[in-house]
């Protein structure tokens, strides 16, 4: 039965029409990789609007596609800028940039672009063994384990989150309180929807993706606004690299197994699997002199690891339901928009889609790879770009993505005020995967436990899964407390160069974390005042979260009022040079481009705004002429006019149009 299934996978693999859109997902995979600060959670962001109306086979092949390839693509910015292309390539820039810079770009990616592809075959290989042999297990899952497996996913999230435990705790209530908001599973009752029509349904995760990551991201890079890599043509040797990682092959060996262990932890992710790969390699080497100057064995290790993980983090999410990372949280909202329900029903009812995912994985890691490489000194010259030409295109895709949520002006409102949410989280520097990851558990969390007690009552805390899991939840929480305290013992004291020039820029970055401590806090109680007026199994799940977040907020407010703690807040914001890393004014200077273009559309209409928006940008950061600004924004719109007409999508036309024509 299983090799049947198995084969029958295989064929549908095989089927044109899913091979052009595995296709698809990967040369899309590619460019989102290439563009610095996007990575896997924008770019399905970005997919999610467009999978209705698709069949399950395809648009599971372009999910595949690029969840296979933007971890192999993303290493473009990290070898050739210095830049991560996204927080799981981080450790690839300390030994690829500098051998970038000494000639040996292309020996750096092809040892990172084969190391890639063999880690990802060994994630497909392992999820493949985890399905075959743990499927018993699995199927003896029930609502109760389910829900304490929803409990110690949030709390890994929380605990690895940065530098603060209180933050992560913050940050993941935030999120549960967002994922709640609308109709209550137990109840059907309307939760913090403030009396809008626009919000009985609940916050979108596309607009929550794209608010909480890619806004925030294209603004920083816009304070920057520079052009990074210089270089136009490659350097070394492809061949080289391969040799290279044949050479080192053990390390991909046991690198590989890594990060697909790393990866299936829900939590864990991207945030610190390329660290663990890097810090493995480097203690195991017997010559560590060349670590950190450009050492190819800092690039496999990294590379090898990165790519695995997404295939153990296809574990928890198909089997249990539960997101690894912050980008296999947004995947799982679009295997719910095709229809699919993960869970233990996959290895059931939907064995053979399971089968599907890890064929079309394993191809599509082959296929990414060898385009990655095919396309390298193509895509070399893309990142020579400055990035005031490509910002304006960024936020274009972005809108439009965000309207495809309900084709709505409230969508464009929605995205831009959780932009501002999420630039404030980055700016401060409090961990957005936790809250993302709580927005998409909300909803799992809380029916899964109605169900749990329905069923069980209060007998479930006595089933063996619920005492082994909780065990499991209760000693990793205190071990990563244990540690986490170990090493911010451990932690060297700052050099702040200027001190008596800059100082009161410190407190005025405190006062403003202080300030946004509160803003979160009166969330929190807004929250809580909203569940008093619902029914108990109605208000029990934001009551209970409210007051958790109120909780923590007061421990983080006194630890940051304190002289002890002002230090460790101060080292998020300062640079080697002991400066700010982003002034306040700077970043909403920029960020304020965002609400001028929601007023223009609002009157003007959606196109005419945006043409104005890449004028203001392109003029602003690039000072080009205006013939260049012309042809530039020309090709945008009509781009973005003939992507509508092929959608039949009505965009927001504004009030002078809108009134004419009623007139």
């Amino acid at each position: 039965m299983a090799f049947e299934t198995l084969m029958s996978a295989f064929t549908e693999l095989m089927q044109v029409q899913h091979m052009i859109y595995l296709l698809g997902g990967v040369f899309l995979g590619i460019l989102v990789g290439i563009l610095p600060g996007l990575g896997g959670i924008v770019g399905f962001s970005i997919m999610l609007p467009f999978l209705y109306g698709m069949d399950q086979t395809s648009a599971l092949a372009m999910l595949i596609g690029m969840v296979a390839v933007i971890p192999t693509s993303d290493t473009f910015t990290s070898v050739l800028m210095g830049i991560p292309g996204s927080s799981a390539s981080q450790a690839t820039v300390l030994d690829g940039y500098p051998m970038s810079k000494r000639g040996e770009a292309a020996r750096a990616l092809g040892a990172a672009f084969s190391a890639s592809l063999i880690g990802g075959l060994l994630g497909a290989l392992i999820l493949s063994a985890f399905i075959i042999f743990a499927r018993d297990l699995i199927l003896k899952l029930g609502s109760a384990e389910l829900f304490i497996l929803g409990i110690f996913g949030l709390s890994m999230v929380g605990v690895l989150s940065g530098k603060s435990l209180y933050k992560g705790f913050i940050a993941a209530a935030v999120g549960l309180l967002l994922g709640s908001i609308g109709s209550a599973p137990a109840t059907g009752e309307f939760r913090m929807t403030l009396d809008s029509y626009y919000l009985y349904d609940g916050i979108k995760l596309v607009i929550l993706g794209l608010g909480i990551y890619a806004v925030p991201e294209i603004i920083s890079l816009l304070v920057e606004n520079k052009k990074i890599s210089k270089a136009e043509k490659l350097g070394g040797s492809f061949i080289q690299g391969i040799k290279d990682m044949w050479v080192s092959r053990w390390i991909v060996a046991r690198c590989a197994p890594i990060g697909a262990m790393i990866g299936a932890i829900p939590g864990l992710g991207g945030s610190v699997v390329d660290w663990i790969a890097y810090g493995h390699v480097v203690q195991t080497s017997k010559d560590k002199s060349q670590f950190g100057k450009g050492d190819v064995r800092g690039v496999i290790a990294p590379e090898s690891a990165n790519n695995a993980k997404e295939g153990g983090g296809l574990v928890p999410t198909l089997l249990f339901g539960i997101p690894g990372s912050g980008s296999m949280a947004v995947f799982l909202g679009g295997l719910v928009i095709l229809g699919i329900e993960p869970g233990p029903g996959m290895i059931n009812e939907n064995l053979e889609v399971s089968y599907i995912i890890i064929w079309s994985l394993a191809l599509a890691n082959v296929v990414g790879t060898g385009t990655c490489m095919l396309l390298s000194n193509k895509i070399s010259k893309i990142t020579t770009i400055p990035y005031g030409y490509v910002a304006p295109f960024m936020l274009m895709i972005i809108f439009f993505a965000a309207l495809q949520a309900t084709r709505s002006l409230e969508d464009l409102m929605l995205l831009i005020a959780i932009g501002a949410l999420g630039t404030l989280f980055k700016y401060f520097d409090w961990p957005r995967p936790a809250l993302l990851i709580g927005f998409v558990l909300a909803g799992t969390i809380e029916t899964y436990y109605y169900q749990a007690v329905q069923f069980y009552s209060w007998e479930m805390m006595e089933r063996p899964g619920v005492i082994i899991l909780l065990i499991f939840l209760v000693s990793s929480v205190l071990i990563s407390v244990y540690f986490k305290n170990k090493d911010s013992k451990k932690e060297k004291e700052l050099n702040i160069q200027k001190e008596e020039e800059s100082t009161h820029h410190y407190y005025s970055f405190i006062t403003g974390e202080l300030l946004f401590i509160w803003l979160l806090m009166a969330f929190g109680l807004f929250a809580l005042i909203d569940s008093f007026d619902l029914r108990f199994l109605g208000g029990i799940f934001p009551m209970v979260i409210s007051s958790l977040l109120l909780f923590f907020g007061i421990i983080l407010s006194i630890q940051i009022t304190s002289k002890k703690r002002q230090k460790d807040i101060l080292s998020v914001a300062i640079t080697e040079n002991g400066q700010l890393s982003s002034t306040w004014t700077n970043i909403w200077k920029n960020f304020l481009i965002l609400p001028i273009f929601l007023v223009g559309t609002w009157i003007l209409g959606f196109i005419p705004s945006l043409a104005i928006l890449f004028v203001i940008i392109i003029r602003t950061k690039m000072k080009s002429s205006w013939l260049k600004i012309f042809v530039i924004t020309a090709i945008a719109i009509g781009f973005l006019l003939f992507i509508s007409h092929i959608m039949t999508l009505h965009l927001p036309t504004g009030l002078i149009y809108d009134t004419l024509i009623g007139a």
